[in-house]
């Protein structure tokens, strides 16, 4: 194939999600972001993992948290060394580790765009599921060595999140301007629908948030377009390019199945390998397109997030050599037989 050919594909494929994803999915997804970075208190959040905290408590905030903050693998390394030396739980902390990159809601939704609702919600169940699983894993086998915090009381102090209502109108309504959006809907009936939820947004943020606060908002999604998009477009050119690189019967032979071997394959790949915010869903359908079983890539998906090497390196310094291995493997371990399940499930 020549560099021309390979070149063009990578463009066909950018030109493709351009025009088919960008206004209606991933800008409502910029605007939630950017108002989950901007009206709700990380430090509210982050302030419920210590071990006073209950567990129920510690462990579904951490769960969530990658809703809040939507970080990469390398880029929650110091959040996740910063509330562990503060005194929150190894099992909390290690949930939020593995949640941080993981239940980013850009992946989630651009998964199910990209690669069917079954795959997206999967992904976002499994991420939700691991996250406390392994965290409760990792508590339970180091149980011993733990020592908790002398005092955890005035972590986050003073910071205070706006009523519950307030936040459930704003998000609520984003939700379901990015779900009509999306749906397949007569072209009038969305344009109509959307006018509708965007004139009650106004009157949401006119009632209950202030000047700074919308403007706040607006900054904030600005910085993850600046962030995530020029990434996100390279990560879609590359994957034009895997398509005409790689030979599909390599992938259908390594991944394509879903047995053992390809799940497994595909984990260990997955955790390996860096992926900046996003660009594991273009790389990942890429390989769907050139036959890779969709339990290998659910697979992919949940270890490929909250894992690279660059991130085991670090996390050998935070947490000693002994717990990153285990953490390492339970992440493969289970990233595995969940695709395995998912694949017997789907076909």
């Amino acid at each position: 194939m020549t560099f021309m050919a390979i070149l063009q594909s990578g463009i066909n494929e950018l030109l493709e999600y351009l025009s088919a994803h960008v206004l209606t999915c991933l800008v409502p997804a910029f605007f939630i972001a950017g108002g989950i970075a901007a009206v709700v208190s990380t430090g509210a959040v982050l302030k419920y993992f210590g071990p006073r905290a209950p567990k129920h408590l510690a462990y579904g905030v951490a769960s969530v948290s990658g809703a809040i903050l939507a970080v990469c693998s390398c880029t929650v390394l110091p959040l996740f060394a910063g509330i562990h030396k503060k005194g929150a739980g190894l099992g909390p902390a290690v949930t939020f580790l593995f949640s941080g990159p993981a239940i980013n809601i850009l992946a989630i939704v651009l998964t199910a765009r990209k690669m069917g609702w079954e795959l997206g919600l999967a992904r976002a169940i499994g991420a939700i599921s691991f996250s406390i699983i392994i965290g409760l894993l990792m508590a339970f086998i180091f149980r011993k060595e733990e020592v908790a915090g002398s005092d955890d009381g005035g972590m986050f102090a003073g910071e205070e999140g706006k009523p519950v209502g307030h936040l459930l109108a704003f998000f609520g309504t984003l939700v379901a301007i990015l779900l009509f959006g999306t749906a397949a809907i007569p072209f009038w009936s969305k344009i109509a629908i959307i006018f509708s939820l965007l004139s009650f947004l106004a009157v949401v943020l006119t009632q209950w948030f202030d000047g700074d606060e919308v403007k706040e908002w607006l900054v904030e999604t600005w910085k993850f377009v600046k962030l995530i998009f020029p990434i996100l477009l390279v990560g879609v050119f590359v994957a034009g390019i895997l398509k005409a690189v790689i030979p599909q019967h390599w992938i259908e032979v390594s991944v394509g199945g879903n047995g053992l071997s390809a799940n497994l394959l595909a984990s260990v790949f997955g955790a390996l390998m860096y992926f900046s915010t996003l660009t594991e869903v273009p790389i990942v359908k890429a390989f769907l397109d050139m036959g890779m079983g969709k339990g290998p890539a659910l697979a992919l998906l949940l270890a490929g997030p909250s894992l690279s090497l660059p991130n085991m390196l670090v996390l050998r310094n935070v947490m000693g050599t002994k717990r990153t291995i285990v953490y390492v493997l339970i992440v493969v371990v289970l990233s595995t037989l969940t695709g395995m399940v998912f694949g017997s499930i789907v076909g």
